[in-house]
């Protein structure tokens, strides 16, 4: 047994005088200290030893796991002393040299104007609804007042998955969902992609939209106009001035186009207003007493008051951009201007 355990002694030794990283010494651990390791197997040995001879022999062994668990830590402080000295110097830092500039990155103009006219109908007690971005036929159009024969509903026109499923042309789709879901009165918005087969300087097939809904009691046109103007206000400054003009769309009547002061001059003519002092923003109106019907509710009762606006549209007034397409290009020198 002593001979074992010099033999043993001169095989850890020989080890440590050899072993370079901690990473190494946990393995000669391993194999002389662990619960299975070489050492605590020799206690399993006294029990073949004489019975005279076993209580030396495990005073031997005892002593000789002492000496080598404290050789092990001896080591394995110094090596690791060692490995942080290294570590550090590999991870020193020049404080006195200048500091990696990195560029600030900026929202998307598009983000930018959601964020505000967010805010600015929050501000107005308005909820904020996400609607879908794929829909059936019947929200995005039946429901809607949409006629049968609507050119919006050719295939040239609208992106269909199958005959009764398609990308949402507007989000006005949202309107139907609201009122089907919630119990009057409300106010809420409805910013969101939709998608028509449209590709021109101020179009994309991809583009985004905020739809406005109120539902109440006793709404009126003037209602309207007071809402929107409050909007242009807030989006653009303090003089900006509306003005309604009659036009048409199915979901609403009466149905109004709506024009901004020229942020540019003021309203007094030039190249971006085309010399009339006006330009357009969005349209809007009354809610069709049909769409109200649609969604089981009294028109008799309840009206409604409902607008769209393109927020593509909204930025390149805002920022003076005359191509819709750079917004999508990917041109960080472009991107990175709007704060």
């Amino acid at each position: 047994m002593k001979q074992k355990i010099q033999s043993m002694r001169e095989a850890i030794e020989a080890k440590l005088s050899s072993v370079a990283t901690t990473a190494e010494l946990r393995e000669i651990r391993s194999v002389y200290l662990s619960r299975t390791g070489e050492i605590p197997a020799l206690m399993k040995q006294l029990g073949s030893l004489p019975k005279e001879e076993r209580p030396e022999a495990g005073k031997y062994i005892n002593e000789f796991k002492n000496w080598a668990t404290e050789r092990i830590e001896e080591c394995e402080a110094t090596l690791a002393a060692k490995e942080l000295a290294e570590r550090y110097e590999r991870e020193a830092v020049d404080i006195t040299m200048p500091a990696e500039s990195r560029p600030m990155g900026a929202l998307h103009p598009v983000t930018l104007v959601r964020d505000e006219l967010v805010r600015i109908f929050s501000g107005m007690g308005f909820v904020v609804y996400d609607g879908r971005e794929i829909e059936d036929d019947y929200h995005n159009f039946t429901a809607l007042n949409q006629p049968e024969d609507h050119p919006a509903r050719d295939k040239q026109d609208t992106f269909y998955v199958t005959d009764d499923i398609l990308l949402r042309t507007h989000t006005s789709p949202g309107q139907i969902h609201m009122l089907e879901t919630t119990k009057p009165p409300f106010k809420a918005v409805m910013p969101g992609r939709v998608f028509r087969c449209d590709d021109d300087a101020t179009h994309a097939p991809m583009f985004h939209q905020l739809e406005g809904l109120v539902i109440d009691k006793g709404l009126s046109l003037c209602d309207l106009h007071g809402l929107l103007d409050t909007l242009a206000k807030a989006m653009f400054s303090s003089d900006t001035k509306t003005r309604f003009r009659p036009s048409y769309f199915p979901f609403t009547e009466p149905s109004v186009e709506v024009d901004v002061s020229c942020m540019e001059c003021g309203g007094k003519g030039c190249r971006l207003c085309k010399g009339t002092g006006w330009i357009e923003i969005l349209g809007g109106g009354v809610v069709n007493r049909r769409v109200i019907e649609n969604c089981g509710l009294d028109p008799d009762e309840w009206t409604g008051l409902a607008f769209g606006v393109g927020m593509e549209r909204i930025a390149m007034l805002k920022y003076g951009l005359n191509n819709i397409h750079l917004f999508y290009d990917g041109d960080v020198r472009i991107l990175s201007q709007f704060h």
